[in-house]
């Protein structure tokens, strides 16, 4: 069961303290995470060079690998910037974008969870089934099983790697292997919008920055998605509004939200 106190207290804690995110993520969604980073409360950064990526996850609260374009360039940067923040102890989340399609994203996320140790690992269900089932597909970035059907390879991964798992879908699961929390909240128009599973994996980081308890303040961000994407899918017409309405709520987000939709 979702605290909505210990919830109400962590965003107010990113309205407050503006945690710095450094994201390494992909040409598509750039855009659109740092946007809702904003929108959320915290300070997005987007630097993947790797004569500085190290140095800027040196001082940033929370670092988010997205290897949605991923290429040998990029993951080196990722690699230098992971080990970076786990040197100095700040949060790594990382987003296995279609991990299933070829075999180079199994390589290069096999390389980030070992050398940089990820604290959350944010994917939809056929991303986290393909890192525990070797040959298991996705379609592209697009998922092909149900997060119901992901929650028991969601756990293997979280006992194998120590990371919370979160797996994404109509309903959200969230793991550290042991125990589970769930997230209700959402509408299926978000699937429409592009880069809305990059932009969870995001305010993840942003969470993760505020809250040292990793499970919970991953909870906390999938809920605040959730309700955002609830809330916005009630005005929009199609998903090019959805996608407006969705920064607006998540700017507008706040207790009173909370309260009126959070399911859990």
């Amino acid at each position: 069961m979702i605290d909505k106190t210990k919830f109400k207290k962590d965003l107010a804690l990113v309205r407050k303290n503006a945690p710095l995110v450094h994201n390494i993520t992909n040409y598509v969604a750039m855009n659109n995470t740092a946007n809702a980073l904003l929108a959320i409360g915290a300070s997005p950064v987007m630097i993947h060079g790797q004569e500085e990526a190290a140095d800027m996850a040196a001082i940033a609260g929370a670092l988010v690998l997205n290897i949605g374009t991923i290429e040998g360039y990029w993951l080196k940067a990722m690699i230098l910037a992971g080990e970076s923040a786990r040197a100095h102890k700040h949060p790594i989340v990382l987003d296995p974008v279609g991990i299933g399609a070829t075999p180079y994203r199994a390589v290069a996320c096999k390389e980030i969870i070992e050398k940089c140790a990820p604290a959350v690992i944010r994917g939809n269900a056929s991303e986290i089934i393909a890192l525990v089932k070797t040959g298991a597909k996705t379609k592209g970035v697009d998922s092909t099983d149900s997060s119901d059907d992901a929650v028991d390879s969601a756990k293997i991964l979280a006992k194998n790697t120590g990371a919370v798992v979160v797996v994404s879908g109509p309903t959200d699961y969230i793991t550290d292997g042991t125990r589970v929390e769930c997230v209700k909240n959402g509408n299926p128009l978000m699937a429409r919008v592009t880069a809305m599973g990059c932009t969870a994996s995001a305010i993840v980081g942003a969470f993760v920055a505020v809250n040292p308890d990793a499970f919970e303040a991953s909870v906390h961000a999938m809920a605040a998605m959730g309700i955002c994407g609830e809330a916005a899918a009630e005005k929009a017409e199609g998903n090019g509004t959805m996608q407006l309405y969705f920064l607006d709520k998540m700017c507008a987000l706040d207790d009173a939200m909370i309260d009126k939709y959070l399911k859990a």
